[in-house]
C-alpha cells in the first residue's frame, strides 16, 4: 500500500483497512509501502486516526517519493514479499495499478491479488480499454485522444466533453468541458497527470457501478454525488455522496448491467476481482465508464459495499480475494 501515485494517500486508506481485517481472520500480515519499505504498529496507528484528505497529493510530493521509492530496485528482494504467501495488493493508481509491480512479482514467482500485468495494463489505458470494450459488445462513450482541434471535438463528440488523463484514476486531472474555449486549459490540467489525455463525449445520466468477484457480478451500486461530479473529495470524504446498494433499477436494467460489467471484466483478460463503472442515460442506455482492477477497499468505497449487499462482510471480502489468488 502506499507507493508514489496520485492515490497515494487512498492506497493508505484501503490498506490500513484489509490489513486489519485480515489479521482479525488469524492471518500473519505485514504492511509495506513499496517507497518506504516495511511498516510498523505506528505508522499504521496514524494511518488508522487520519483521513484521504479532499486532494491528492502535490506532484511536487509524489515527485520525490517516486525518486524514493523502491520499485525498480529490491522490492521483490525483501523477505516479506518474497516470502509470502500472497501479496495483497492495496495499491491505486501508477506503477502499482498498471502492470509494473504485477510483473515484478510474476518474474519472482510471487501470488499476489487481482489481475495480472497484461491484464492491469490493458485496464489502466482507457483508450485501449474502450477498443477493447466495444469488439467484446460492451457499449462506451465515443471519444478522440489529445491534442485534438475544438472544431473536431464539437464535430466528433459535442458538448460538454469530459477531459481525464488516459493512466489515472479517483478523477485526478478530470474536467468536464462545457465551452470550447476552455478545451485547452483542461487537456493542459490532464497531461500534468499523464503523456495521454482522452476528450470523451459526456454521458449525462445516473452513475453506476458493479463490483465482479471472482466470476460473479455482485449488486449494481447507485452513487448521487452532491456535486456535480463524483470527484476525489466526493469519494472520500463522509456525506458528500449517497451510495445506495443496491440501486432502484428495474430488474432487465440491472440484468444488463452486470452482464456488461462481466462482459468488460473479460474483454480485458481480468481476474479475481475488479469494479466496473457506468453511466446510465435517459433511456436506460449504459455506457461503460472503465474498469478498475484494484478498487478502493476503504470506509468509503463501493466494491465492499456492493459485496455487504450480497451479504458479504469486509472481512470475508478480504480473504475471498486472498483465496482467488491462491487459486
Amino acid at each position: 500500500m502506499g507507493g508514489a501515485s496520485a492515490e497515494r494517500n487512498v492506497s493508505f486508506a484501503s490498506g490500513v483497512r484489509i490489513f486489519d481485517a485480515l489479521r482479525a481472520r488469524g492471518h500473519v500480515v505485514t504492511a509495506v509501502d513499496p517507497v518506504v519499505g516495511v511498516m510498523r504498529e505506528k505508522e499504521l496507528d496514524a494511518l488508522r486516526a487520519g483521513s484521504v484528505g479532499v486532494e491528492p497529493p502535490s506532484l511536487d510530493a509524489l515527485a520525490g517519493l517516486s525518486d524514493r521509492g523502491r520499485l525498480r530496485g529490491d522490492l521483490v528482494a525483501m523477505p516479506e514479499i518474497r516470502d509470502a504467501e500472497v501479496v495483497f495488493l492495496a495499491l491505486h493508481g501508477g506503477e502499482g495499478e498498471d502492470g509494473t509491480v504485477q510483473a515484478l512479482l510474476d518474474m519472482a514467482g510471487v501470488r499476489y491479488t487481482g489481475s495480472g500485468h497484461l491484464a492491469s495494463a490493458l485496464a489502466m489505458d482507457k483508450d485501449l480499454s474502450k477498443v477493447l470494450f466495444r469488439a467484446a459488445g460492451v457499449q462506451t462513450a465515443d471519444w478522440l485522444m489529445a491534442p485534438q482541434s475544438g472544431a473536431l471535438v464539437e464535430q466528433s463528440l459535442g458538448l460538454p466533453v469530459i477531459v481525464k488523463p488516459s493512466k489515472q484514476g479517483s478523477t485526478v486531472g478530470l474536467s468536464v468541458v462545457r465551452d470550447i474555449a476552455d478545451l485547452d486549459a483542461a487537456v493542459a490540467e490532464a497531461f500534468r497527470y499523464d503523456d495521454e489525455v482522452m476528450i470523451e463525449r459526456f454521458i449525462a445520466g445516473r452513475e453506476l457501478t458493479v463490483g465482479v468477484l471472482g466470476d460473479v457480478a455482485l449488486p449494481v451500486g447507485e452513487i448521487k454525488p452532491l456535486k456535480e461530479l463524483y470527484d476525489y473529495e466526493c469519494k472520500y470524504t463522509a456525506g458528500m455522496a449517497i451510495e445506495e446498494f443496491p440501486a432502484n433499477l428495474s430488474p432487465s436494467v440491472t440484468n444488463k448491467l452486470q452482464e456488461q460489467s462481466l462482459r468488460a471484466f473479460r474483454a480485458l483478460k481480468l481476474r479475481g476481482y475488479a469494479r466496473v463503472d457506468f453511466r446510465l442515460d435517459e433511456r436506460d442506455e449504459c455506457f461503460c465508464l472503465e474498469a478498475n482492477t484494484l478498487p478502493g477497499m476503504t470506509q468509503f468505497s463501493l466494491i465492499p459495499q456492493g459485496a455487504a449487499a450480497a451479504g458479504m462482510g469486509f472481512e470475508e471480502l478480504c480473504e475471498r480475494i486472498v483465496k482467488l489468488a491462491i487459486g
